[in-house]
């Protein structure tokens, strides 16, 4: 039976996929279905949880090519929930938004974003540096360009069926397809709503997230996001010929 929702999870060796899934047991009502992207079956992650555990289906995707964003694109490809969810791996803190960021899809929002910068939101153990640059990026463009959320590069975010089937993701890198795909449905002009989310820096095992060797793709859709609004710029690369959202 196809499921109203999609989570597409990329991981690496994460020893606590099992506590992660539990808490997903827990925590969403929504129907749902959780795709689990790895780059190989040497992974240790598989050997740390029981599909048989749990309530809801697991779905094994085999990474076409290697990495977090083709992992990633690789969920994307496998799933067919007319809503789709990145969760990072390693966010035990987050699930009880899940339904809320379903719901904010049903009432006709094709992004949702988990935002750390909205009341109610919160980010914690960031380093310095990090920190600065995540924040000056979202808050820039938020003031600068018509992006209306306060959290532009947190990867952790829904999108509709329609959008992913519709738009070329262009990037090549890590969580950077979360941008595209932001500044894209902006140009697109369709609907978009965020909702407090928490962040907490990772304290086991290694992050995936590169910020500085990812920075280029960043500033390549930080800047298309404030041409949208600047120059008035209208098109959008799309897999499909039709101007539906044109």
């Amino acid at each position: 039976m196809k499921k109203k929702l999609d989570i597409v999870i990329p991981v690496f060796n994460e020893e606590k996929i099992s506590s992660l899934l539990r808490l997903l047991d827990q925590n969403v009502s929504t129907s749902f279905k959780v795709l689990l992207c790895f780059d190989s079956f040497d992974d240790n992650t598989l050997n740390f949880f029981d599909p048989k555990d749990f309530s809801f289906e697991i779905d094994l995707v085999l990474n076409e090519g290697k990495g977090v964003h083709s992992a990633i694109i690789s969920g994307f490809k496998r799933s067919d929930a007319d809503a789709l969810l990145v969760y990072p791996a390693d966010d035990l803190i987050n699930t009880n938004i899940i339904d809320s960021m379903y719901k904010s899809f049903e009432n006709g929002n094709h992004v949702v974003v988990a935002s750390r910068f909205i009341r109610g939101g919160t980010m914690r153990g960031c380093p310095l540096l990090k920190n600065i640059l995540v924040r000056c990026g979202s808050f820039s463009l938020y003031f600068l360009s018509c992006i209306p959320v306060m959290d532009a590069s947190n990867g952790f975010r829904l999108f509709s069926r329609k959008l992913i089937d519709y738009v070329q993701i262009e990037s090549k890198k890590g969580f950077t397809y979360s941008i595209e795909l932001l500044v894209k449905a902006r140009r697109l002009k369709l609907s978009i709503s965020e909702i407090p989310a928490k962040w907490e820096e990772r304290s086991y095992g290694s992050s995936n997230f590169k910020l500085f060797s990812w920075l280029n793709e960043y500033l390549k859709w930080y800047f298309y996001g404030l041409a949208t609004f600047w120059l008035r710029k209208k098109s959008c690369s799309v897999k499909k010929s039709d101007k539906r959202y044109n």
